[in-house]
């Protein structure tokens, strides 16, 4: 497997998909199946941390994993909507860097 940069990302995962008669779903589909993994991750969350006990003899998720099928379907979306998003990451760093620049307390 290549190193996995955004841009690694962005083609491994057009490699996974491209494999497939079906190629890249509709983004609103795509939207949908974002959506349910953002949810699969807020249980996991508030099992853990909430007030949401889990039901006897529930397994606990993997959070990682929880994080990796969000980012998974993220760069699909970006993909199929030809989005670069090393580009677009690094673009909406800069806008956090001047826009919070003095928002928060800097460590010392």
């Amino acid at each position: 497997m290549e190193e996995l940069t955004i841009a690694g990302a962005q083609r491994a995962v057009d490699a996974w998909i491209s494999q497939f008669r079906e190629g890249y779903w509709p983004p609103l589909s795509n939207l949908a199946r974002l959506v349910e993994e953002v949810g699969e991750l807020a249980r996991e969350l508030n099992h853990r941390y909430g007030h949401k006990p889990k039901k006897p003899g529930e397994p606990e998720q993997d959070l990682a994993l929880e994080i990796a099928d969000i980012l998974f379907v993220l760069v699909a979306i970006a993909n199929e909507q030809k989005i670069d998003l090393e580009d677009a990451f690094g673009r909406v760093l800069e806008k956090y860097r001047v826009r919070d620049a003095a928002r928060w307390t800097p460590r010392d």
